[in-house]
């Protein structure tokens, strides 16, 4: 079986000491952004929702049952973390019917902030940012050291995909590994959507690991394919590596290794990509209270907060028990 490793290169040095980390659901925030307010009319029902301690395809089907109509007729920008006090939009197709009372809705976690209506289901990646409000729990380094690796962290940092893309202690990429290695079937499909992303994240995030360890990930080298100006890894899928010379010989020696994996990738029918390497905050700001330290910063789709945080301080989450 593949060995896989997911201890990725940091780039300002070791983390600054230890910190708490969603002790409690309000440590936590993330308000989602909309690139301009929906219309006010059209065939979506628009709700601005506030949940907690509520994963957003769950919260998706409560609304689809309230409503009355599928699954597949309701739509949202983004995955919001469970664990946490998060905002955002839900598109429900209903150009007919009787709308339920959206703001008295039982749904454990859960209130209605907004109703309005939209001319389009919102899709992944539809909004324009999460701003994130994060408190971390009596971090115990040195004051002035935290605030100088955070004037740092506000110059960027490495775009990796978060951990909790490859599901609890990386369950997804260990059944990536028996899916891809050992010829193990998974039928389920949602869980099947799931691994692949994260087997393809675990391929970026280990190209970029290893521009951090050399110090390019800032860097344009020969043969860069730029976003936006900025070099770029794989999201591997069908075609050539948009890369040449010395990235391309980079890339390919990475993933050596991994060439059953991209091989299973091409299979499934993804297409080559790419994935900014560098990630920066927006503005970025922070404040102590009582001990603890509060940060609050902007990101864009598909870009992770513990990316940021992971370059601070090693986060200890509580044991969480499921009811």
């Amino acid at each position: 079986m593949t060995e896989l490793n997911v201890n990725f290169s940091y780039a300002y040095g070791e983390p600054l000491g230890s910190a708490g980390f969603r002790c409690e659901f309000e440590d936590f925030q993330v308000y989602e952004r909309l690139p301009r307010e929906p219309e006010g009319e059209g065939e979506h029902v628009y709700l601005y929702v506030r949940k907690t301690n509520n994963n957003t395809a769950w919260i998706a089907k409560q609304l689809a049952k309230a409503a009355g109509i599928q699954n597949m007729d309701v739509g949202y920008a983004g995955l919001k973390d469970r664990r946490a006090v998060t905002e955002q939009w839900f598109s429900l197709y209903m150009p007919k019917g009787i709308e339920p009372d959206w703001r008295n809705l039982d749904i454990q976690g859960t209130e209605v902030l907004t109703v309005t209506r939209g001319r389009s289901k919102l899709r992944r990646g539809d909004h324009a940012d999460n701003r994130f409000v994060i408190r971390l729990r009596q971090p115990d380094a040195e004051l002035e050291a935290l605030e100088a690796r955070l004037s740092l962290l506000a110059q960027g940092v490495p775009n990796y995909f978060g951990e909790q893309r490859f599901g609890a202690d990386g369950g997804n990429l260990q059944r990536a590994a028996q899916w891809f290695d050992e010829g193990v079937s998974i039928r389920n499909r949602q869980q099947k959507k799931f691994i692949v992303s994260a087997a393809r994240s675990y391929l970026f995030n280990r190209v970029l690991s290893e521009r951090v360890q050399n110090g390019s990930w800032q860097s344009i080298l020969a043969g860069e394919c730029l976003l936006d100006g900025k070099a770029s890894g794989p999201m591997w899928g069908r075609g050539r590596l948009e890369s040449t010379a010395e990235v391309l010989a980079l890339e390919e020696r990475v993933l050596a290794s991994m060439g059953n994996w991209c091989e299973r990738l091409e299979h499934l029918g993804l297409r080559q990509d790419r994935r900014a390497l560098a990630l920066r905050a927006i503005d970025l700001k922070w404040q102590w209270q009582d001990g603890d330290l509060e940060l609050q910063f902007r990101l864009p789709p598909g870009a992770y907060a513990t990316s940021l945080l992971r370059e601070l301080c090693h986060l200890e989450q509580p044991e969480i028990v499921e009811e």
